[in-house]
Parts: structure tokens; C-alpha cells; sequence
């Protein structure tokens, strides 16, 4: 079952051109399934071309949606960035912003769609490269987003933020929570 949970700006940011950011999780078939939909007047972001697939780092200073998972109760956690270009990247933490060596088994699958008025964001990341848990342990997530203008500036997007400046690796961020072993417990 897929659920639904609107991102917030950041409310120290300037208003975008943004009617509705909406994001979408289930977990399916051995992946973890996101969706991404922002709406409003896209002309006025700058959204990265498709190009080939591939990992780049820096993603998030451009328009980029990005995911934060953890295990319930352990301190490490994983960052994943998803660019509408198809480009994406992946770094582990053994703790707050403390980056630790990772590399990703399998890329995660990356499709877009865009309209004039509509962006949607279809990732799929392979059950694989979630952090390792017990089988009763679950999974945290946080969903957040960068989107730039046209003019450079960017916005902050989340479930929930804090009132200080946007930190998307803060784990009182990480409110949504899943067990795929448990398909009841979202």
C-alpha cells in the first residue's frame, strides 16, 4: 500500500513557484518504491536535463530529492540523492553527518516525468542497499528535497523541519517508519 505525505518548505526560504509538493513510499517486490511530485509553474526551476544514469556527487546543490534511512534504534544511517537528471548518489553515516565507507550493490532505478505544470520522481532502491536491521527492527526514513530557480536560489523541503536552518540529517527528521518484514507497520 502507498501512502501519501505533503513536503513542507523550509520557512526560512522565499516562496517558489510550488502549488504542491507531494511524496509517495511503499515497499515492493524486494525495493523500496518513492515517488516525488511537485507541482506549480516549473519554468520558473531549474530542472536538471536526463542524461545517463550514473553517480555524481554534490547533487543537492541543484534541484535534487533525496532520501535519509536508518534502522530504528542504531545510530548509522544512509543518505540517497535522486536528480530528475537520473544521476544519483549514496554515502553512509556511522553517526551525525560522520561519514563512513559504503558502496551501493545495485544504482537505483531513477524515472521522470515532466509536464509543463507537473514533476514526478519514480525511484526504486533495492532492498539490498538498506541499512542491515533485525527482523523486527524497522526501517526510518526521512524525505526531503532541494529545488533551485531559474536565478540560483534554492528551497529546503521536508516532512517537518526545525526552526534553525535546514538540516535534512537531524534524525527527529526521520518520521516516517516501515518494516518490510511486517507489512502493517508503516
Amino acid at each position: 500500500m502507498i501512502h501519501d505525505y505533503t513536503m513542507l518548505r523550509h520557512p526560512s526560504n522565499e516562496p517558489v513557484s510550488v502549488d504542491g509538493f507531494l511524496v509517495r513510499f511503499e515497499f515492493i517486490d524486494d525495493y523500496l518504491h518513492l515517488q516525488y511530485e511537485l507541482t506549480g509553474e516549473l519554468s520558473t526551476l531549474n530542472i536538471p536535463a536526463v542524461q545517463a544514469p550514473c553517480a555524481v556527487d554534490g547533487l543537492w546543490k541543484h534541484t535534487c530529492f533525496e532520501a535519509f534511512i536508518a534502522v530504528n534504534g542504531e545510530e548509522g544511517y544512509y543518505e540517497l540523492n535522486f536528480s530528475p537528471s537520473s544521476t544519483w548518489a549514496a554515502y553512509a553515516f556511522s553517526g551525525y553527518r560522520s561519514r563512513s565507507a559504503w558502496t551501493i550493490n545495485k544504482a537505483p532505478i531513477i524515472r521522470c516525468a515532466q509536464t509543463k505544470e507537473s514533476l514526478l520522481i519514480d525511484v526504486l532502491i533495492a532492498a539490498v542497499d538498506l541499512p542491515l536491521k533485525q527482523i523486527e527492527q524497522s526501517f526510518q526514513l526521512g524525505l526531503t528535497a532541494v529545488i533551485e530557480t531559474n536565478e540560483g536560489e534554492l528551497s529546503y523541503w521536508a516532512l517537518q523541519h526545525s526552526d534553525s536552518a535546514p538540516d535534512f540529517h537531524q534524525r527527529q527528521h526521520f518520521i516516517l517508519s516501515f518494516n518490510p518484514n511486517n507489512p502493517q507497520e508503516l
